[in-house]
């Protein structure tokens, strides 16, 4: 399998394909069946595939939050090798990605970066958005696959795609959930056996408010109300909100694209999940 960790290498590799069919899913690594599904379709709708495994440390907020983020690249690179042998995969430094210093740009956001993860991690999606930038700029993709999880992340880089005018088109993908419907997240491998499988509970609470016609006021209360049962993992928020410009709505209705996020921690481990309101 083609692996380059460093930028020369990889720039030699990317000068020999000239078209339009380049694909990019941009990773942290320790890769579960998420991220492996948009390398799944990456290779589905494009000539060649970029994956790239980088732990992007401007957009921790929390030193020990890095520190304890798995890192599992020859485990990365076989699970990929198992999908195409062919698929390129780059591995950079830190000093490749940030030669004179580690420190995050500032990006305008038109305010999708002020609520939820914004809020609760300043400076959290400008190093996002920083690492992206950087990304795009050495493959140049045509298409690059996110994670509907990471459903603000997904909002706000497609605001900065469009603001930046990048000739990039970005593919949103499904969540992919484990058996009890916790959302995947490399984060997940950091709860204990017990932990992980309690927090399926997330999930089914909120199937229980997208399916049941609930007003907004109702789902809070449905969502406190659950976590109460579950007294180990901390709420952080629960908000129905506009899927474009990510405010919270006055209401709930089946008019117009609304979805519920919630925001949880346990154990240490920050945990996200989102879901259409039909």
């Amino acid at each position: 399998m083609p692996l380059y960790q460093n930028l020369e290498a990889l720039h030699r590799e990317r000068k020999k394909y000239l078209g339009n069919q380049c694909g990019l899913v941009p990773t942290m690594g320790a890769l579960h069946q998420g991220h492996l599904a948009l390398i799944e379709r990456a290779q589905i709708e494009n000539e060649t595939v970029w994956v790239t495994i980088f732990v992007n440390p401007t957009q921790f907020n929390n030193p020990s939050d890095l520190h304890a983020y798995p890192v599992r690249l020859k485990e990365d690179v076989d699970a990929i090798h198992k999908i195409n042998p062919n698929i390129h995969v780059f591995a950079p430094s830190i000093k490749d990605m940030y030669p004179k210093q580690v420190h995050a740009e500032l990006h305008a956001c038109n305010g999708l970066d002020a609520v939820m993860e914004g809020a609760d991690r300043p400076n959290h999606f400008n190093g996002v958005i920083t690492i992206v930038s950087k990304l795009f700029e050495v493959i140049n993709p045509n298409r690059a696959y996110f994670g509907e999880k990471d459903f603000q992340q997904l909002q706000i880089i497609k605001n900065w795609v469009k603001t930046a005018n990048i000739p990039t088109t970005i593919v949103p993908c499904s969540i992919v959930r484990e058996n009890n419907g916790l959302a995947m997240s490399s984060r997940n491998e950091l709860l204990t056996k017990a932990t992980r499988a309690e927090a399926g509970f997330i999930y089914k609470t909120l199937e229980q408010c997208a399916s049941n016609g609930m007003k907004k006021e109702a789902i809070y209360d449905h969502i406190t109300n659950m976590f109460a049962k579950h007294p180990t993992f901390t709420l952080h928020y629960a908000l129905c909100v506009d899927e474009t410009t990510l405010k919270e709505v006055a209401e709930v209705n089946a008019l117009d694209k609304q979805r519920l996020f919630v925001a949880t921690s346990v154990e240490g481990v920050r945990l996200i999940d989102n879901i259409a309101l039909k």
